[in-house]
């Protein structure tokens, strides 16, 4: 395209005439975010905070989503699904702070921590014989 001469300006690619340019003071977007939009965040929050009926050992439940995700990874984690068990790891990791740094495995379990994780590996335990029995 050729490019055209205003007075001493030159018009062509990366050179819009003076007066279609944005003005100074002047915001590119007067009418902003429309108001009523929402993040991805803020609708994913919504959809997981949102229930569901469910019925779990013959009675119905009504759960957020998030909970029975949270159920469908631990039960999946519990029959023994690697996949499951390590989403569960990194979930516990993300959101409990919970760590997979060397030094903190070297850290002796108060006994308060070494009875949860005995109780867990009974349960463990328990449903895995359940499973397989």
């Amino acid at each position: 395209m050729p490019r055209r001469k205003v007075g001493d300006y030159e018009i062509g690619k990366g050179k819009p005439p003076v007066a279609t340019r944005f003005q100074k003071g002047r915001s590119g977007n007067p009418s902003g975010r429309p108001k009523g939009s929402v993040s991805l965040v803020a609708d994913l929050e919504a959809e997981l905070r949102s229930e569901v009926t469910v019925t779990e050992n013959g009675r119905e439940l009504t759960l957020t989503k998030q909970r029975l995700f949270v159920k469908s990874v631990v039960s999946r984690a519990v029959k023994g699904d690697r996949h499951a068990t390590q989403q569960m790891i990194d979930l516990m990791a993300r959101t409990m702070g919970v760590t997979t740094e060397p030094e903190a495995a070297e850290q002796p379990l108060t006994a308060e921590d070494q009875e949860v994780l005995d109780a867990f590996k009974a349960e463990l335990a328990q449903r895995l014989r359940n499973h397989h029995g």
